[in-house]
């Protein structure tokens, strides 16, 4: 009876180890994205600064190409990296926190694989 309890126990908690882990590898690819985005608007940035004074800027809009002045280009770039800058760290916070609470899983999975073992070890002693 304790064993089948125990056995119960131990399958819930690695139901829920699962769904954190695969909550953690969205969470960490949507970081990944972030990277990656941050990294273009920095190259974005690095060219906006090469330009000099009468240079033209355009702008994609639908399939449209639109002329766009380069003061307002380098402001929409860097609120873009701003905005992008401050969802990092949000994410890297969340992985943080899903790091502690993975931890957490695993060392009760730990305890309750050995009460297990005690429970089948007792178990099996008494046949």
């Amino acid at each position: 009876m304790a064993n089948e309890t125990v056995q119960k126990q131990l399958q819930e908690e690695l139901e829920k180890f699962k769904a954190s882990e695969k909550e953690y590898q969205n969470v960490v690819g949507l970081r990944k994205q972030l990277d990656a985005q941050l990294n273009e608007n920095n190259m974005v940035k690095d060219e906006l600064d090469l330009l000099e004074g009468g240079s033209k800027v355009f702008k994609m809009m639908g399939p449209v190409l639109v002329q766009q002045d380069v003061e307002e280009a380098n402001a929409t770039v860097k609120k873009r990296m701003e905005y992008i800058t401050a969802e990092v760290k949000r994410y890297d916070t969340q992985i943080k926190d899903m790091d502690k609470k993975q931890e957490a899983h695993r060392e009760k999975l730990g305890k309750l694989q050995q009460e297990f073992s005690k429970a089948h070890a007792k178990a099996a002693g008494k046949t």
